[in-house]
């Protein structure tokens, strides 16, 4: 799958979910599953816990997040 596919699998509507980025389809959060990710869940695990979603799907979250730092950016302390 190339990247335009990939990122194919999430969605904006304002009206589902408040307008924030979903996979497409479900009402799961791509923030949701960064934080699964970033706390150490598995892919495995996150598709146990959420048996409609694919791997792509998973992918896709992390493929949105990587553009989205591309373009913004949080400010951390040090």
């Amino acid at each position: 799958m190339n990247r335009n596919e990939i990122l194919a699998r999430i969605s904006i509507d304002p009206n589902i979910c408040f307008g924030k980025p979903c996979i497409r389809g479900h009402r799961v959060w791509v923030s949701l599953i960064l934080d699964f990710l970033a706390s150490g869940e598995s892919i495995p695990e996150i598709l146990n816990n959420y048996p409609g979603l694919e791997v792509a799907d998973i992918l896709a979250c992390i493929a949105y997040g990587a553009e989205m730092s591309r373009e913004h950016y949080v400010e951390i302390g040090g």
